[in-house]
């Protein structure tokens, strides 16, 4: 319970500091914590990650499109049973990640009808959220590198001690 707990505050702290101080549209840790918290910690810690979010959400504003940001969030935890166990593949199934929250959540975005219930208004939709993406695949690869040389310190000094 205690280190659930622990966890738990590691990874609110590692959302939140990254979605409630100012920064660039969609670069948050958002997607690469999606993806590592399940590969590296195990997928019984998503929920963990979820809560996090949603939390986060209230502090920001709960918008109609937010159930698609949870789901898609969801859907990325479960990528690390597809990539394995080295670096490599493991930032390629955080970019991955980024691609599927471009999918889903602007397809969420389309469901509102703003940009008209056509094909032109659904090719409109994620046309303008291009920019957006760009900056979801900059900071996902930019957070996982940082969290994979967390991890490689990590596993050093732990190897070093046992």
């Amino acid at each position: 319970m205690k280190k659930s707990l622990f966890i738990f505050v590691g990874i609110f702290l590692s959302l939140a500091a990254t979605r409630l101080i100012p920064h660039p549209p969609n670069f948050t840790s958002l997607l690469a914590l999606s993806f590592y918290v399940p590969a590296l910690l195990g997928i019984r810690y998503l929920p963990l990650l979820i809560i996090s979010f949603a939390i986060t959400d209230l502090i920001i504003g709960y918008h109609f499109a937010t159930h698609w940001t949870w789901g898609s969030v969801l859907i990325i935890g479960f990528l690390p049973m597809i990539f394995s166990n080295n670096i490599f593949p493991r930032i390629i199934g955080a970019l991955t990640g980024a691609v599927i929250f471009y999918i889903i959540t602007n397809f969420g975005i389309w469901t509102n009808g703003s940009y008209g219930y056509n094909w032109e208004g659904l090719i409109n939709c994620f046309t303008l959220a291009i920019p957006f993406f760009t900056y979801s695949l900059l900071s996902t690869l930019l957070f996982s590198i940082i969290i994979e040389i967390f991890y490689s310190l990590l596993k050093t000094k732990v190897k070093k001690y046992i």
